[in-house]
């Protein structure tokens, strides 16, 4: 699996995230969940960024391990804008699809760098 395929995906969903946050506050006054999920989801294309340049296969393997953690506390915080009616069902899958699309990705490059390390 490419890496710029991984940057790519986890940039555009960087985006959704700020237009999704700047919505919830925009529109529904929203302002803690909203700070949350902007956190954690613009850390996860970032995470990726730095891991690009890591100083060892371990360093690269904790930076996207600590990526996957933020796409999981993402994760966390797109159901609980759901659950108490800040966003809409079609809001909260487009975002939750592409959350775990990259989750998914996440694991796959960390199983392969950890398989890599142990050959």
């Amino acid at each position: 699996m490419s890496k710029s395929i991984l940057k790519d995906k986890s940039y555009a969903f960087a985006i959704l995230i700020v237009k999704l946050s700047q919505f919830l506050v925009s529109e529904k006054k929203e302002y803690v969940l909203s700070k949350q999920l902007l956190r954690s989801g613009t850390a996860i294309g970032v995470l990726i960024r730095e891991a690009e340049f890591a100083q060892s296969k371990n360093d690269f393997i904790h930076k996207m391990s600590i990526s996957l953690k933020e796409a999981n506390e993402s994760m966390y915080w797109i159901d609980q804008l759901k659950d108490t009616g800040y966003i809409n069902k079609k809001q909260h899958e487009t975002s939750l699809l592409k959350n775990k699309e990259l989750v998914a990705m996440l694991v796959s490059s960390i199983k392969t760098s950890k398989s890599s390390i142990s050959k």
